[in-house]
Protein backbone atom coordinates (compact mmCIF):
# COMPACT_ATOMS: atom_id res chain seq x y z
CA UNK A 1 0.00 0.00 0.00
CA UNK A 2 1.32 3.72 -1.00
CA UNK A 3 2.23 5.59 1.55
CA UNK A 4 0.32 8.84 2.01
CA UNK A 5 2.40 11.79 3.00
CA UNK A 6 0.83 13.63 5.84
CA UNK A 7 -0.67 17.72 4.85
CA UNK A 8 0.79 19.22 8.06
CA UNK A 9 3.24 16.94 9.89
CA UNK A 10 5.18 18.16 14.00
CA UNK A 11 8.33 16.83 14.28
CA UNK A 12 9.43 17.46 17.88
CA UNK A 13 8.10 20.70 17.76
CA UNK A 14 8.72 22.99 20.79
CA UNK A 15 7.83 26.70 21.59
CA UNK A 16 9.57 28.24 24.14
CA UNK A 17 8.49 32.10 25.96
CA UNK A 18 12.18 32.24 27.56
CA UNK A 19 14.54 29.77 28.17
CA UNK A 20 13.61 28.47 31.41
CA UNK A 21 9.43 28.38 30.11
CA UNK A 22 8.78 25.59 27.10
CA UNK A 23 5.16 25.97 26.86
CA UNK A 24 5.36 23.29 23.92
CA UNK A 25 7.34 20.28 24.86
CA UNK A 26 8.50 18.00 21.90
CA UNK A 27 5.46 17.49 19.50
CA UNK A 28 5.55 14.78 17.13
CA UNK A 29 2.15 14.28 15.07
CA UNK A 30 1.11 13.35 11.14
CA UNK A 31 -2.08 15.10 10.57
CA UNK A 32 -4.10 13.25 7.42
CA UNK A 33 -5.63 15.78 4.42
CA UNK A 34 -9.21 16.40 5.01
CA UNK A 35 -9.54 15.31 8.87
CA UNK A 36 -10.93 17.14 11.55
CA UNK A 37 -8.72 17.02 14.14
CA UNK A 38 -9.15 18.20 18.08
CA UNK A 39 -6.71 19.69 20.14
CA UNK A 40 -8.12 19.20 23.67
CA UNK A 41 -6.13 19.06 27.10
CA UNK A 42 -6.82 21.19 30.40
CA UNK A 43 -6.08 25.28 30.38
CA UNK A 44 -2.20 25.85 29.99
CA UNK A 45 -1.45 22.73 28.72
CA UNK A 46 -0.02 24.55 25.33
CA UNK A 47 -3.14 23.87 22.95
CA UNK A 48 -3.13 27.25 21.37
CA UNK A 49 0.36 27.74 21.30
CA UNK A 50 0.98 24.84 19.36
CA UNK A 51 -2.06 25.62 17.03
CA UNK A 52 -0.52 29.27 16.61
CA UNK A 53 3.10 28.08 15.79
CA UNK A 54 1.17 26.51 12.72
CA UNK A 55 0.39 29.94 11.29
CA UNK A 56 3.98 31.78 12.89
CA UNK A 57 2.12 34.09 15.21
CA UNK A 58 4.87 33.53 17.15
CA UNK A 59 7.05 35.30 14.93
CA UNK A 60 4.85 38.20 16.13
CA UNK A 61 7.01 38.35 19.27
CA UNK A 62 10.27 38.20 19.37
CA UNK A 63 10.88 36.33 23.04
CA UNK A 64 8.93 33.45 21.60
CA UNK A 65 10.97 30.43 19.84
CA UNK A 66 9.57 27.75 18.06
CA UNK A 67 12.23 24.85 17.29
CA UNK A 68 11.73 21.69 15.78
CA UNK A 69 10.09 21.01 12.30
CA UNK A 70 6.58 21.82 11.42
CA UNK A 71 6.14 20.36 7.77
CA UNK A 72 3.27 21.38 5.26
CA UNK A 73 2.96 19.17 2.26
CA UNK A 74 6.78 17.88 3.46
CA UNK A 75 8.10 21.61 3.27
CA UNK A 76 9.03 23.24 6.67
CA UNK A 77 7.35 26.48 7.65
CA UNK A 78 9.74 27.67 10.17
CA UNK A 79 12.05 28.19 7.41
CA UNK A 80 8.78 29.84 4.81
CA UNK A 81 7.97 33.47 4.97
CA UNK A 82 4.98 34.15 6.99
CA UNK A 83 2.77 35.91 4.06
CA UNK A 84 3.28 32.46 2.04
CA UNK A 85 2.32 30.16 5.08
CA UNK A 86 -0.84 32.63 5.39
CA UNK A 87 -1.77 31.72 2.15
CA UNK A 88 -1.99 28.64 2.98
CA UNK A 89 -2.91 28.36 6.61
CA UNK A 90 -6.58 29.90 7.56
CA UNK A 91 -6.96 31.23 11.25
CA UNK A 92 -10.17 31.71 12.77
CA UNK A 93 -10.11 32.71 17.20
CA UNK A 94 -12.64 31.96 19.47
CA UNK A 95 -14.36 35.34 19.45
CA UNK A 96 -16.30 36.56 15.68
CA UNK A 97 -13.75 39.29 14.72
CA UNK A 98 -14.92 40.78 11.57
CA UNK A 99 -12.77 44.16 10.98
CA UNK A 100 -15.59 46.61 12.39
CA UNK A 101 -14.77 49.37 9.24
CA UNK A 102 -15.42 46.93 6.60
CA UNK A 103 -18.22 45.80 4.72
CA UNK A 104 -19.02 42.29 4.74
CA UNK A 105 -17.93 42.11 1.12
CA UNK A 106 -14.26 43.71 1.68
CA UNK A 107 -14.54 41.46 4.35
CA UNK A 108 -14.47 38.30 2.90
CA UNK A 109 -11.76 39.97 0.28
CA UNK A 110 -9.97 41.72 3.43
CA UNK A 111 -6.36 39.04 2.61
CA UNK A 112 -6.55 39.88 -0.65
CA UNK A 113 -5.93 43.60 -0.22
CA UNK A 114 -3.53 43.00 3.14
CA UNK A 115 -1.22 41.28 0.28
CA UNK A 116 -1.21 42.93 -2.49
CA UNK A 117 -3.36 40.51 -4.71
CA UNK A 118 -5.21 42.47 -7.35
CA UNK A 119 -8.77 41.18 -8.43
CA UNK A 120 -10.78 42.10 -10.92
CA UNK A 121 -14.70 43.35 -10.07
CA UNK A 122 -15.69 39.66 -11.51
CA UNK A 123 -12.86 37.95 -9.56
CA UNK A 124 -13.97 39.88 -6.35
CA UNK A 125 -17.99 39.19 -6.93
CA UNK A 126 -16.90 35.21 -7.56
CA UNK A 127 -14.60 35.20 -4.60
CA UNK A 128 -16.91 36.70 -1.94
CA UNK A 129 -20.08 34.50 -3.42
CA UNK A 130 -18.44 31.31 -3.51
CA UNK A 131 -16.55 31.78 -0.06
CA UNK A 132 -20.11 33.37 1.88
CA UNK A 133 -21.70 30.07 0.29
CA UNK A 134 -19.01 27.56 1.53
CA UNK A 135 -20.25 28.73 5.22
CA UNK A 136 -23.99 28.83 4.60
CA UNK A 137 -24.42 32.68 4.42
CA UNK A 138 -24.85 33.92 0.96
CA UNK A 139 -28.71 33.83 0.95
CA UNK A 140 -28.85 35.75 4.30
CA UNK A 141 -26.33 38.64 3.57
CA UNK A 142 -26.49 38.67 -0.65
CA UNK A 143 -28.19 41.84 -0.26
CA UNK A 144 -26.61 43.67 2.47
CA UNK A 145 -23.06 43.10 1.50
CA UNK A 146 -22.15 46.67 2.16
CA UNK A 147 -23.31 46.60 5.47
CA UNK A 148 -20.99 46.63 8.18
CA UNK A 149 -19.66 42.84 9.51
CA UNK A 150 -20.71 43.23 12.77
CA UNK A 151 -24.29 44.23 11.65
CA UNK A 152 -24.34 40.21 11.76
CA UNK A 153 -25.45 38.04 15.01
CA UNK A 154 -22.05 36.41 17.12
CA UNK A 155 -22.75 33.15 14.52
CA UNK A 156 -23.10 35.11 11.58
CA UNK A 157 -19.38 36.89 12.50
CA UNK A 158 -17.99 33.41 12.99
CA UNK A 159 -19.17 32.36 10.06
CA UNK A 160 -17.82 35.49 7.80
CA UNK A 161 -14.91 35.51 10.10
CA UNK A 162 -14.68 31.55 8.42
CA UNK A 163 -15.29 32.58 5.09
CA UNK A 164 -12.70 35.30 5.16
CA UNK A 165 -10.14 32.40 5.99
CA UNK A 166 -11.75 30.43 3.44
CA UNK A 167 -10.95 33.23 0.72
CA UNK A 168 -6.86 32.50 -0.04
CA UNK A 169 -8.29 28.88 -0.57
CA UNK A 170 -6.01 27.52 2.49
CA UNK A 171 -4.92 23.96 2.34
CA UNK A 172 -5.27 24.26 6.53
CA UNK A 173 -7.76 25.96 8.86
CA UNK A 174 -7.21 26.53 12.39
CA UNK A 175 -10.09 26.97 15.01
CA UNK A 176 -9.05 28.23 18.17
CA UNK A 177 -12.17 27.23 20.28
CA UNK A 178 -14.46 29.18 17.53
CA UNK A 179 -17.78 28.23 19.34
CA UNK A 180 -16.60 29.43 22.98
CA UNK A 181 -18.70 32.22 22.72
CA UNK A 182 -21.85 31.14 20.72
CA UNK A 183 -25.51 30.34 21.70
CA UNK A 184 -25.91 26.50 21.44
CA UNK A 185 -27.77 26.84 18.33
CA UNK A 186 -25.32 28.55 16.39
CA UNK A 187 -22.47 26.71 17.60
CA UNK A 188 -24.47 23.37 16.42
CA UNK A 189 -24.09 25.70 12.78
CA UNK A 190 -20.56 25.95 13.20
CA UNK A 191 -20.18 22.06 13.41
CA UNK A 192 -22.57 21.43 10.70
CA UNK A 193 -20.15 23.54 8.60
CA UNK A 194 -17.13 22.26 9.63
CA UNK A 195 -18.09 18.64 9.03
CA UNK A 196 -19.05 19.49 5.34
CA UNK A 197 -16.02 22.03 4.91
CA UNK A 198 -13.34 18.98 5.85
CA UNK A 199 -14.45 17.90 2.26
CA UNK A 200 -12.33 20.89 0.68
CA UNK A 201 -9.55 21.54 3.78
CA UNK A 202 -7.94 19.61 6.40
CA UNK A 203 -9.33 21.46 10.05
CA UNK A 204 -7.44 21.70 13.76
CA UNK A 205 -9.55 22.47 15.79
CA UNK A 206 -8.62 23.80 19.86
CA UNK A 207 -11.67 23.12 21.92
CA UNK A 208 -12.64 22.57 25.85
CA UNK A 209 -16.08 20.78 24.83
CA UNK A 210 -15.35 17.13 24.89
CA UNK A 211 -18.64 16.77 23.56
CA UNK A 212 -18.08 18.47 20.36
CA UNK A 213 -14.63 16.59 19.95
CA UNK A 214 -16.87 13.89 20.00
CA UNK A 215 -19.30 14.98 17.66
CA UNK A 216 -17.33 16.63 14.82
CA UNK A 217 -13.36 15.31 14.93
CA UNK A 218 -12.13 11.80 13.64
CA UNK A 219 -9.00 12.97 15.18
CA UNK A 220 -7.80 13.92 19.09
CA UNK A 221 -4.86 14.97 20.42
CA UNK A 222 -4.84 14.89 24.24
CA UNK A 223 -2.13 17.44 25.98
CA UNK A 224 -0.80 17.82 29.14
CA UNK A 225 1.56 20.05 30.42
CA UNK A 226 3.05 21.45 27.13
CA UNK A 227 3.50 17.33 25.76
CA UNK A 228 1.35 15.31 23.56
CA UNK A 229 0.58 12.72 25.87
CA UNK A 230 -1.77 10.88 23.13
CA UNK A 231 -2.87 11.18 19.79
CA UNK A 232 -5.52 8.81 17.41
CA UNK A 233 -8.75 8.10 16.46
CA UNK A 234 -11.70 10.11 18.55
CA UNK A 235 -13.58 6.87 18.89
CA UNK A 236 -10.88 5.29 20.15
CA UNK A 237 -9.56 7.79 22.64
CA UNK A 238 -12.90 8.66 23.77
CA UNK A 239 -13.82 4.34 24.38
CA UNK A 240 -10.32 3.43 25.48
CA UNK A 241 -7.73 5.81 26.00
CA UNK A 242 -3.66 4.58 26.52
CA UNK A 243 -3.16 6.76 29.21
CA UNK A 244 -4.70 7.49 32.50
CA UNK A 245 -3.96 11.14 32.30
CA UNK A 246 -6.30 10.95 28.95
CA UNK A 247 -8.71 9.06 30.64
CA UNK A 248 -8.87 11.28 34.11
CA UNK A 249 -9.64 14.40 32.04
CA UNK A 250 -12.47 12.54 29.60
CA UNK A 251 -13.98 11.64 32.50
CA UNK A 252 -13.70 14.88 34.37
CA UNK A 253 -11.45 14.03 37.40
CA UNK A 254 -9.18 16.62 35.49
CA UNK A 255 -9.23 20.18 34.00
Amino acid sequence: MESVTPILEFKKTCVSYTKQTMAVKYVSAAIERNTITAIMGPSGCGKSTLLRAVNLMHNLYPNIRVDGEILLNGENILSMEPIDVRHRVGMVFQRPAPFPTMSIYDNVLSGFALNGIKLSKAEKDATVERCLRSVALWDEVKDVLNKKGSFLSGGQQQRLCIARALAMKPDVLLMDEPTSALDPIATKHIEELLLELQKEVTILIVTHNMGQAKRISSKSMFMYLGELVEYGDTETMFSKPSDERTKAYLTGKMG
